[in-house]
Parts: structure tokens; sequence; C-alpha cells
């Protein structure tokens, strides 16, 4: 009987390791930094992102993808992963219209494998405006929801730690 428990506890917490290692290798919870995506979203929203590639993703998502590297991203520190909006996906064409980046590339469609990724509030957004094309495989994920924020704790609050030092004339404790 006995074995026949273990058994079944070692069945049951495999499982759920299964579980949640292939739901985190699917799905990840990022939360918002900057202000590139107001009034969408603002700084400390968390997002639950579908981790998926370049091909399911349509114009309006919202994209969660790494950022460039070099040219104007050489001089800023970027978050580990930017969010921005699709704009425009392979085969869509090229929006020219307030982006400086794109306004003079040769081609009138978006190749295969890059992406126009914009941020919604444009005065705070480094994005497709300023470096171009954004590549397939930069892209994380897309958003699928926006989940509550995290409560801030709520203990009480310590305005003053016991000091273990006694002093001249002192009690031990004091605060």
């Amino acid at each position: 009987m006995r074995a026949a428990a273990t058994a079944v506890l070692w069945t049951v917490s495999t499982a759920c390791l299964i579980a949640v290692a292939v739901i985190r290798s699917r799905y990840l919870v990022v939360t918002v930094e900057g202000s590139s995506m107001v009034p969408t979203l603002a700084d400390g929203d968390r997002v639950l992102v579908h981790r998926t590639q370049l091909a399911a993703i349509s114009a309006g998502r919202l994209v969660v993808t790494e950022p460039p590297t070099g040219g104007r991203w050489g001089a800023i520190r970027p978050s580990r992963w930017l969010i921005k909006r699709a704009a425009a996906v392979p085969g869509d064409p090229v929006p020219r219209d307030g982006a400086p980046a794109l306004r003079d590339l040769p081609e009138k469609r978006v190749p295969r494998g890059r992406i126009v990724l914009l941020g919604d509030n444009p005065d705070e957004s480094l994005d497709s405006r300023f470096c171009g094309y954004f590549r397939d495989e930069q892209i994380v994920g897309v958003v699928i929801r926006r989940l509550p924020r995290a409560e801030p704790h709520r203990g009480p609050v310590v305005t003053a730690r016991p000091s273990l030092v006694k002093r001249k004339g002192e009690s031990s404790w004091t605060t």
C-alpha cells in the first residue's frame, strides 16, 4: 500500500513538473518598463506573452521583442525586451509616413523575415521609425492579456530598527 502511494505521488509530481515546464516554454509574464506604449500599457503593467514565431503575428498585435543592437540603439541601454505594436508584417506595404528609417527603403512591401514595430506613444518610443525593420529572430511572442498589477507589500511600516549595540548610558535595546 505504501509503495503504491509513493508511486502515485511520484507520478503526480512528475506530471506537475512537466506541465510547468511546458507552460513556461510557451508563456511568460513581462512587466512593462517605460512609456512607449501609453495609453495602451503603462510603466509597471504586467502582461502575459505567448511565445510565437513571426509568421503567426498579424498587424495590430502587441509584440514582445529583443531590442535591436548597434546604430541608435548602441547609445542606450534598453530593457531586456521591448513591447511594441506590429504596424506591418511580411507582405504588407511598408508604412513610410512618419518613419524616417523606412522612408528610403527600396522595397514596397515588408520582406519575409522582417516586421515593422511601432510604439503607441511616438514621442517616447524608439522603434521602427528609427531603426527600420525588426528581424524574425528578435521576436519573443505576442501579448495575449494584461495581468493585474502586483500588489505592493502591505505589512507594517518599520521606521526604526532595534539596535543591539549598547552605548554609554543606554539600555541594551534601542529604537
